[in-house]
Parts: C-alpha cells; structure tokens; sequence
C-alpha cells in the first residue's frame, strides 16, 4: 500500500528538482487552457464569417462585407478587414497584405505555446539533475553509515527514482498539449489560407465585372 506521508517526504528531499518541475507543469496547464479557450469553435467560425463575408463582396456590398467585420471579433475579420480597406491595388500587393496579416495572426495563435515545448524539453533533464543528486546523497550516505547496508541508502535512491519519473512525466504531458495546440494552429492556419484566397478571388470577381460593365 502507498504511504503519502513517505512519499511527500521523498518530495521534499528531491524539492532541489521537483519544485521547477511543479513550476513547468503549471505554467503548462495555465496556457494549455487559455489557448484551447481561444481556439473553442474558432475554425468553424472563421469559415462561416469568411463566406458571409465574400457572399456580401460578390453581390457587391462593399460596405455590407465591411460591416460583417467590424461586427466580428474573430481575427479573420480582422484580416479581411484590413484587407478591404485598401482599394485600387494590384492583387500582388493583396497577397503581401495577406501574407504580413497571416504572419501577425500565426504570432498571436503561438502565443505561450513555445513555454509548453521547452517545459517538455527540459523536463527529461530536470529529473536527470534530481536523480544524479539523489544517487549522490545516496552514497554519500553509504559512507557515514556504519552497517552499509541498503537501508542506509533507500531514501536516497527513491528520491533519485522519484525525480527521474517525474521528469519523464512532465515531458510526456507537455509534448502531448504542444503537438496538440501545434496541430491546431496549423488546422486554424490553412483556414485563414483559404480565406484569404478565396477573398482575393472575390476581390478580381468584382473588379472584372466592373470592367466589363
């Protein structure tokens, strides 16, 4: 059966280890959560607002496309937005426009997410330090024992077995939430994608009808 009080007092002997390790796991936790919130329906709403957007451009209602959104707080209306408010430009300069707008928005979707894969990068290694010194707490206290037995260095090589699951643990959770949130960015980034695409492409529908009219 599993004594707690043992095993609270292994973590405070390993606290030299553990304590970054609870840090991490934290600060893991804290923006795992802030950035699933951020990312709740965000795809589907982008898709939505993005067509609704472009059906208004094609009827034309440029001031209707606009309005949708100022309307929105989604960041794809942020985009297009921007986007519309330049008139009279070559559809090279409407990609560099995009292209500068995507990068500012993949920047804000990152956000935090770089602290969960150094937190499982490092993880392994913090809970390498903790074990190197509690194997070396363990022999050193193997040399002021005076029976030298295994009962002189157990606590010592829990605590080093302690740090060392620990470690991988952290590493394990934290590398899962990073691919995790890594995916979706990359889901939410080909949404902008063709977003903007198919903007640009309403944008030359519109300006080739007023042509030939």
């Amino acid at each position: 059966m599993l004594d707690v009080s043992r095993l609270i007092d292994l973590l405070v002997m390993g606290w030299l280890s553990n304590i970054p390790l609870a840090i991490g796991s934290i600060a893991t936790v804290t923006i795992f959560v802030d950035r699933l919130r951020a990312f709740r329906g965000l795809e589907a709403k982008s898709r939505a607002l993005a067509s609704q957007v472009i059906d208004q451009l094609v009827e034309p209602n440029l001031e209707g496309a606009r309005q949708l959104c100022r309307d929105s707080e989604l960041p794809v209306a942020q985009m297009m937005l921007e986007t519309l408010r330049w008139e009279n430009v070559s559809i090279e300069d409407y990609d560099r426009i995009l292209v500068t707008l995507r990068a500012d928005m993949g920047t804000e979707m990152r956000r935090g997410i770089w602290m969960i894969g150094t937190v499982g990068s490092l993880a392994p290694f913090v809970g390498l330090f903790g074990t190197v010194v509690g194997i070396i707490r363990a022999f050193a206290d193997l040399s002021q024992g005076s029976g030298g037995g295994f009962e002189v260095v157990a606590s010592s090589l829990s605590e080093a077995l302690i740090a060392t699951a620990l470690g991988l643990a952290v590493a394990i959770v934290a590398l899962a939430l990073y691919n995790y949130l890594n995916t979706r960015v990359r889901l939410l980034a080909a949404t902008y994608a063709r977003a903007s695409e198919r903007l640009v492409q309403a944008i030359l529908y519109v300006a080739s009808r007023e042509e030939g009219a």
